[in-house]
């Protein structure tokens, strides 16, 4: 029984990793929304990198939910744990997907409040602190979160839980540890290099893929 208790231990540190590389090479559209004025000169151009990267964003917020969901599956102490640690970066990461759902919804519809030039920005803010706060968020998983773990909680019928915050921040002082930030600083260029990489594949216009390999 052991045996089999170790197989399956090793079989979901196997899929966490992989499910974690697709996220890493799915931020491709992250970093594509970053390049909207950099690579796109003119409307039309723009237009062509935001329907390029809009068909894929889904599939990168698909991959972060099943990602989290991997561990709740495999080790459901430690998702409770190591993701409330970081409770309102991740919230923010939540936002920031959020806020790119909408931008890709309504930025083309007529008659929209707040303009085609807002949802374009929201989009900027989701390539800029999106990979930078997953980056920071994972970071947590390596270096430890101001949170306390007393599984004698349990015991305690009135509130069985076993985890505290040490800090009134509730997560958000990850952001200031400055090997999370490294990691999330790490994945922000990563994100443009895969986003150069796959317009420079995917879009067939000359000015685009000049201005992509310059970049």
């Amino acid at each position: 029984m052991e045996n089999t208790y170790n197989i399956l231990q090793h079989y979901w540190w196997l899929v966490i990793p992989l499910l974690g590389s697709f996220l890493v090479f799915l931020l491709f559209v992250q970093g594509g929304q970053s390049l909207l004025f950099t690579l796109g000169k003119t409307e039309v151009q723009q237009k062509m990198l935001l329907n390029s990267t809009g068909r894929k964003w889904e599939i990168t917020f698909t991959t972060l939910v099943t990602f989290g969901g991997a561990f709740f599956a495999s080790f459901p102490l430690f998702y409770s744990t190591s993701f409330g640690g970081a409770y309102w970066v991740w919230m923010l990461i939540l936002i920031c997907f959020v806020l790119q759902a909408v931008s890709y919804e309504y930025r083309s519809k007529k008659g929209n409040l707040l303009g085609k030039r807002t949802y374009q920005i929201f989009l900027i803010i989701n390539e800029v602190l999106g990979p930078i706060l997953l980056g920071t968020a994972v970071g947590t998983f390596f270096n430890g979160a101001e949170f306390f773990v007393n599984k004698e909680q349990l015991t305690q019928l009135s509130m069985p839980v076993i985890s505290s915050w040490a800090t009134p921040w509730h997560g958000l002082e990850a952001v200031l540890v400055i090997w999370n930030l490294c990691l999330g600083f790490a994945l922000f260029p990563l994100s443009r290099i895969l986003a150069i990489l796959y317009f420079i594949n995917n879009i067939h216009n000359e000015t685009i893929q000049i201005w992509a390999k310059k970049d």
